[in-house]
């Protein structure tokens, strides 16, 4: 009898597995290539006994935790698979500032080191709208969510059309161009790319789109992939909280469906994290009671006085609770509120669906009431 073995399944295959999301895995880089002048590509294998951990959806992402001088940097990262790599992680990085992961990664990130690197998570998707046109805006390294994005969307649906613009500063910056240029020359007929370059010399011979993608030049882009407002028209925004405010403020006065106008934001900062202040003596008035339900497990913690928000209670005892940016832009802290209430700074991440079925952002919400139940699991 012959017998064959199947090749590894790709991590996008299918829908998630149960990620573990109590604590990272040590994932072996296995290669590091630089794009830009100041992004770097950087590929992780994946054992196949984490296989089903790290299955993801395009426009997932995952945190990265790294350490430096002492302390504890997290940042998260969307998941941009390799073509034709199985079995692996890609993730796009930017060196943003001195000090950082972003730094590390681009300049002294080499082939055999180790990252710890926490399941994919998030909700960022293009909406199952059978021959819709998905009109998908990038704004810099907001690509990175988004090429997986309309690649799984024009081959999943062959009635479906992408249109996907790109805002980067110049034509070098613009990440992922080939892949792009492969994937239109794979789907000549339903895919269309625009390049918005805002620093790019006029006399290069760029064309009517190099200028900033403010108001006005997002009202001309609508009208040059020819997106109507309706039903059959949906949209995903990736980018500086900037250009999705924006976005969504012109979507919303030319008339998209607003349940059809999904985005993520994320923050261009890479300090240093500021770490949990510790416990010590605090006065019982003001302090709170959290409960967590992480991984069907409950964690507590008490809320003092000083405590920023409940992500700093929590972090002090349960290290494992998902966060990253602290800044309400990822979504890794996302949970529901089952029980009391709670206040929260602006968080981007959540849009009104989700602010109405109960969802807050740990690391911008305080309390409201003595007690407070949160399901990150939800």
């Amino acid at each position: 009898m012959n017998t064959a073995t199947a090749p590894p399944a790709p991590l996008d295959a299918g829908p998630p597995g149960p990620a573990r999301r109590t604590g990272p895995h040590a994932l072996d880089v296995t290669d590091v290539r630089p794009l830009t002048a100041d992004t770097a590509a950087v590929t992780l294998d994946v054992p196949a006994a984490l296989r089903d951990v790290f299955r993801h959806r395009p426009g997932q992402h995952v945190t990265v935790r790294h350490h430096r001088d002492g302390a504890e940097l997290r940042r998260t990262y969307s998941v941009c698979p390799p073509p034709r790599r199985p079995g692996t992680l890609r993730l796009v990085v930017k060196r943003a500032g001195p000090g950082g992961f972003g730094e590390h990664a681009t300049t002294r990130l080499a082939p055999g080191d180790r990252l710890e690197v926490w399941p994919p998570a998030g909700h960022f998707a293009v909406p199952e709208l059978p021959g819709a046109h998905h009109v998908l805006l990038a704004g810099g390294t907001g690509i990175t969510p988004l090429a997986p994005m309309a690649a799984h969307a024009l081959r999943r649906d062959p009635a479906c059309r992408v249109s996907l613009v790109h805002s980067a500063r110049t034509a070098a910056d613009a990440l992922l161009a080939d892949e792009m240029a492969e994937l239109k020359d794979e789907f000549v007929d339903r895919l269309t790319v625009l390049y918005v370059l805002t620093r790019e010399d006029p006399g290069s011979g760029a064309g009517p789109l190099a200028r900033r993608l403010d108001a006005a030049g997002l009202r001309r882009v609508l009208t040059a992939v020819d997106a109507r407002p309706g039903p059959g028209t949906a949209f995903a925004l990736c980018g500086p909280p900037g250009l999705t405010d924006t976005a969504r403020r012109v979507l919303a006065e030319w008339g998209a469906e607003p349940s059809l106008v999904r985005w993520e934001s994320f923050t261009s900062g890479d300090g240093p994290a500021r770490p949990p202040e510790p416990a010590g003596p605090a006065p019982e008035a003001g302090q709170a009671r959290v409960t967590a339900l992480l991984d069907g497990r409950r964690r507590t913690a008490t809320v003092l006085p000083h405590d920023p928000a409940l992500l700093d209670a929590l972090l002090r005892t349960h290290p494992d609770v998902p966060y990253a940016c602290r800044e309400g832009v990822c979504g890794s802290c996302r949970a529901k509120v089952l029980s009391g209430q709670v206040t929260a700074d602006r968080q981007h991440a959540l849009d009104e669906a989700d602010l109405a079925a109960g969802y807050t952002l740990v690391c911008r919400a305080r309390p409201r009431t003595p007690e407070i139940t949160l399901d990150f699991d939800a």
